[in-house]
């Protein structure tokens, strides 16, 4: 029986194990699943930042594409801005994109011997590229701690009762202060597979959720 919502306690350590199995379920997320395409920085570098505001499936086809055509910053930057365009449309803002990945490979060329750096803070220095893109670099290309904070990240962990912030940075911060280092690096992809199939912004499908028990509703006025 699940108790009362007011009673429940988000435990972490019961928490991180369900979803490990449960989330075998589900595809990854597209980020993750371009990084074990091929082990490279660049990669999730680039995945990532053709993934801002596109659904997963748009996204791996033309990170697919692109990479595909181009697998280093210096043959990218050798591609035409309106041919790397037309390789990843139809993202979301493709054109402004395609711009965005030559200006970031020219800077990878120029700063970094055509490298993309392992250390959060130089990633943050690079056009375009803020901390989930920079987080996600970091734990997924390079196998380093980090929390990449997206919109589900940020959501789950609140609904739950983990942590009681109001945006993603917030959420950054409060977990880089208390989750467990041993988590940082899944707990991403646990809670973005989550939120997208099982704890969905709108009506989250509570009675299938294996977490419940630990779970406080928060914010949730409605659920399936």
């Amino acid at each position: 029986m699940i108790p009362p919502q007011e009673s429940r306690k988000p435990d972490i350590r019961k928490i991180i194990p369900i979803l490990r199995q449960e989330i075998c379920k589900f595809q990854v997320p597209i980020v993750t699943e371009m990084s074990r395409r091929r082990r490279d920085p660049f990669d999730v570098l680039i995945s990532t930042i053709l993934s801002l505001r596109t659904k997963d499936e748009v996204t791996r086809q033309a990170a697919i594409r692109l990479l595909e055509k181009a697998r280093t910053p210096k043959k990218i930057l050798a591609l035409p801005e309106a041919e790397i365009a037309d390789l990843i449309y139809p993202v979301g803002f493709y054109k402004t994109k395609a711009r965005t990945i030559r200006q970031v490979c020219r800077e990878l060329i120029e700063k970094y011997d055509a490298r993309v750096p392992d250390d959060l803070d130089e990633l943050l220095k690079l056009k375009g590229v803020g901390r989930k893109t920079a987080n996600l670099v970091v734990t997924l290309g390079y196998n380093k701690p980090g929390i990449c904070v997206d919109t589900h990240v940020h959501r789950v962990s609140n609904r739950l009762g983990y942590v009681k912030t109001k945006n993603p940075d917030e959420t950054e911060k409060a977990l880089r202060e208390k989750l467990p280092r041993e988590y940082w690096i899944e707990y991403n992809d646990l809670l973005v597979t989550w939120g997208q199939n099982i704890c969905r912004p709108i009506s989250p499908f509570c009675s299938r959720c294996a977490i419940a028990i630990y779970c406080r509703q928060i914010g949730v006025s409605q659920h399936r």
